[in-house]
């Protein structure tokens, strides 16, 4: 009867596994089929005329390459993970865009391109600002409409669920690197400030877990983050980005931006089980051999707080995916 009992529990533990097996890799074939970034959609959104009435173009990396005209917010489509943070914003009733990530011709197919760029509105007599804009390509979500400016990070959900171990995030890149630094908030003149700045690719393998007040906390499980601090003008294909697992703190590759997040200017947000944006309070490294429950990837164009860029940074990517 015992040896029955065992019998049973072994074969649900067995297809309790499958289960969770079929839906990680279910996830990596979607992020992986979309990683070729060969489908693109196009938003065709009129901005208000107090800011001059300009047609815009938002683009994200699905679909079937059509166009639409409209000024919905954002909604992705079934089985797509990855955002870039193209953006509709409407702010006190006026309707504006930002796009720092393009499509760009690559052989028979496409790549993206991701920019950091300076973004003016004016409206005669009442507005006239200059904002530095970081691209930035992700896995997870930007809700929309942006309504306001204020606390800028917490606009990017980045990450999703994710309970598997990957060896390594691959890529084809090219970039153009380390223009120096502009602050562009909007709010005074651009400055100078004197540093070159530069793209960033990181994979981040979370365990993380909510207390009673709603706080969500964070073990880091899994790290590979990568700065591109020299010119690429042309194609590395299948560059490796491996992923290693526990406190790396000590290991001679280690640089301080791999380090924990817990920089409220930079730190990842959530929402938790209120649907409240939060900070992910990042509070050490776990084990090397634990489960994560969440994965952050992100391709960003600079790799300073927001509004903060080197104007000219260009990054190119390719054929993402992920290698378990």
């Amino acid at each position: 009867m015992r040896r029955a009992i065992k019998d049973s529990l072994t074969i649900i533990a067995g297809l309790l596994s499958c289960t969770v097996l079929s839906a990680q890799d279910q996830t990596v074939e979607q992020l992986n089929e979309y990683g070729t970034l060969d489908r693109w959609s196009v938003r065709k959104v009129k901005e208000s005329g107090i800011i001059g009435g300009k047609t815009k173009y938002l683009y994200e990396f699905f679909g079937a390459q059509d166009t639409t005209e409209t000024r919905e917010p954002f909604a992705a489509p079934d089985g797509y993970l990855w955002r870039t943070n193209n953006v509709l914003a409407v702010v006190s009733g006026v309707t504006k865009t930002s796009n720092t990530v393009f499509p760009e011709k690559r052989g028979n197919g496409y790549c993206a391109r991701i920019e950091t760029h300076i973004e003016t509105v004016k409206a005669m007599g009442i507005i006239n600002m200059d904002v530095v804009c970081q691209g930035a390509f992700l896995l997870g979500s930007l809700p929309e409409p942006i309504k306001d400016t204020k606390n800028p990070m917490s606009k990017v959900l980045y990450g999703i669920p994710f309970t598997g171990r990957p060896a390594a995030l691959v890529l084809d890149y090219k970039a153009d690197v380390g223009h120096e630094a502009v602050r562009g908030t909007g709010f005074s003149k651009l400055k100078s400030l004197g540093y070159p700045d530069y793209p960033e690719i990181a994979v981040i393998l979370q365990k993380r877990w909510e207390d009673e007040e709603g706080n969500v906390h964070a073990l880091r499980v899994g790290t590979g983050i990568e700065r591109i601090t020299e010119n690429i003008p042309d194609w590395i294909n299948g560059h490796r980005i491996d992923i290693h697992y526990g406190d790396i703190s000590g290991q001679p590759f280690f640089k301080d931006y791999m380090g924990l997040n817990n920089d409220p200017e930079r730190a990842f947000h959530t929402l938790n089980g209120k649907g409240d944006n939060v900070i992910v309070q990042e509070e050490g490294w776990a084990a090397p051999e634990e489960q994560p429950n969440f994965m952050i990837i992100k391709f960003i164009s600079s790799c300073g707080q927001a509004f903060y860029g080197g104007v000219g940074n260009t990054l190119w990517i390719d054929n993402i995916h992920i290698e378990m």
